[in-house]
């Protein structure tokens, strides 16, 4: 069932994207039908989002306004056969969250199921570290950040290829509460990121993948990006 839910909006105070290199066999078959790993010289490219939003609300409300809300979520860069050709965007098969609200309304009220973690996080102007927490997940990403920090990255030649290859991946497709998918987009004229040195980082998720599957490549920061989400309206071409 695919979710008529108004347009909403946040900002993304901070989200961290710690991306992957992954043997795309190691990664298909967490994949629903239709969907297959995007590459990138050859590997598939995943990793886990952790954001921190503020004024989450529907788009028409006073910026002001609003909820704030931690959050982790797995993603894999995917494509899939439409009408018109090659379509790509991220499948996130795992969210989680210590927001009671979107726990609530999450698959239901708006696209994206939640599933309830505890996320602490401890930051200055040049530093990041948070752990995520579940009774069946623990990520812990430790990041530091400056504006001069070198970016370094086996997937992509710079930041700015990175960046386009992430910003042009604007529709997420998530499983619902009945098993189907259900798609939502990601809408800003404000995309900037800059790269980061991660000092540690570890995700159950990709450790339990086998050995030698995942390589950890990069991370990329975002500070203080507004931003809106909307459903999917034609989504008949790839969904289950």
């Amino acid at each position: 069932m695919t979710i008529t839910t108004p347009r909403m909006a946040a900002t993304i105070e901070r989200r961290l994207l710690v991306n992957y290199r992954v043997q795309p066999d190691a990664i298909a078959p967490i994949l629903p039908d239709g969907l297959r790993p995007q590459l990138v010289d050859g590997s598939a490219v995943a990793g886990v989002c952790l954001i921190r939003l503020a004024h989450f609300r529907p788009a028409w409300f006073a910026p002001r306004a609003g909820h704030r809300s931690e959050s982790a979520a797995h993603r894999i860069a995917v494509e899939w056969d439409g009408p018109r050709g090659v379509r790509t965007g991220v499948f996130i098969p795992r969210r989680h969250s210590a927001s009671r609200l979107a726990r609530a309304a999450g698959g239901r009220v708006f696209p994206g199921v939640h599933e309830a973690a505890r996320v602490t996080s401890i930051e200055s102007h040049d530093s990041v570290h948070v752990t995520v927490t579940s009774t069946d997940l623990r990520v812990d990403v430790a990041v530091d950040v400056a504006e001069s920090a070198d970016f370094r990255s086996s997937l992509f030649a710079g930041v700015e290829q990175a960046s386009e290859f992430f910003r042009k991946d604007s529709l997420g497709l998530s499983p619902t509460r009945s098993l189907g998918l259900e798609a939502l987009h990601l809408d800003t004229d404000a995309w900037r990121v800059q790269p980061g040195h991660i000092r540690h980082a570890a995700s159950s998720f990709f450790d339990g993948l086998p050995t030698g599957a995942a390589e950890l490549d990069h991370v990329l920061v975002m500070r203080d990006v507004p931003v809106v989400w909307s459903a999917e309206r034609h989504a008949d071409h790839w969904r289950r």
